[in-house]
């Protein structure tokens, strides 16, 4: 009698554990994928759900985005440039049970997938391309492998190429080309300031040319500006039509002087008649010792 109470105990507690386990909970964030005896049964919802051990097979699948990161790969870019790429793929299950009925492990193959695709599409770019439009790359790698990703229930959201490494003799010929390229733009602006500086001092010598008075004032101006520093000597431009009438009368005084027989001392020579067109610059000192 004690045998078989003890055996209906046990079966009893046998069971009561197999019960226990039977009770499994599902996130909100999960979706359960049930098998009973081999056939697919319809999906579990979150909550608790009753997966009866030995009967029955519940595979778990998490609905969340996923961040996959892609090694660096050793990629030859179209213009010959050797290079290594990573990059990081963000990827979601859509539809939980093509991603356990369609492929065995649907977070490895969308990473072989993704390394493969990141390998073709590089290959298939230049360098500047590479470094320079790395937005059309990412569309174009989110693309390919979201054709190959979407019969497994899985879609991409973000392909991001995060480094690129390429060859230090690389780096400095790039560096030297960058460096050219800011010399020449920095001789264009130049040369362009240059041609904007002449074609205004041009319209401003024209300006100035149709009114004498307007001549005078800017030389004041000038003469008020050099006044303004401390400087020892000043040089002063002086308008000919100021002082041409006196070189003018030189030659008068020198016919005069050679009739009367005497002519002046070497330092006292006049200076030669000079074009009125043309300034003369007489230097006037301006306190200290010149």
């Amino acid at each position: 009698m004690m045998a078989w109470l003890i055996a209906v105990l046990v079966v009893v507690g046998l069971f009561l554990i197999w019960l226990t386990a039977s009770f499994k909970v599902l996130q909100e964030y999960e979706r359960g994928v049930m098998f009973r005896f081999g056939r697919l049964r319809p999906i579990r919802l979150p909550g608790v759900q009753i997966v009866f051990p030995g009967i029955d097979r519940m595979v778990r699948v998490d609905l969340r985005i996923v961040t996959l990161t892609i090694p660096p790969q050793d990629v030859i870019t179209k213009d010959n440039v050797p290079a290594r790429v990573n990059a990081v793929v963000l990827f979601q299950v859509t539809d939980p049970i093509r991603s356990v009925m369609g492929v065995e492990n649907h977070s490895v193959a969308t990473s072989q997938m993704a390394q493969t695709t990141l390998r073709s599409v590089v290959g298939r770019a230049d360098l500047d391309t590479l470094l320079a439009h790395r937005a059309d790359l990412n569309e174009d790698l989110a693309r390919n492998i979201n054709a190959q990703t979407e019969p497994w229930g899985v879609e991409v959201k973000v392909v991001e190429i995060k480094d690129v490494e390429i060859p230090q003799a690389m780096q400095r010929a790039m560096a030297r080309e960058a460096e050219a390229e800011r010399e020449r733009r920095a001789k264009i602006i130049n040369a362009h300031g240059e041609l904007q500086a002449s074609e205004e001092l041009g319209q401003a010598a024209e300006i100035l040319s149709r009114n004498p008075a307007s001549l005078q004032l800017r030389y004041l101006q000038t003469l008020l500006e050099l006044g303004a520093d401390h400087n020892s000597t000043v040089v002063f431009p002086l308008p000919m039509d100021i002082i041409g009438p006196f070189l003018n009368k030189v030659p008068q005084w020198l016919d005069k002087q050679g009739a009367a027989g005497t002519m002046p001392a070497p330092g006292n020579v006049p200076a030669p008649t000079v074009p009125v067109s043309s300034p003369v610059s007489v230097p006037v000192p301006v306190g200290g010792h010149s």
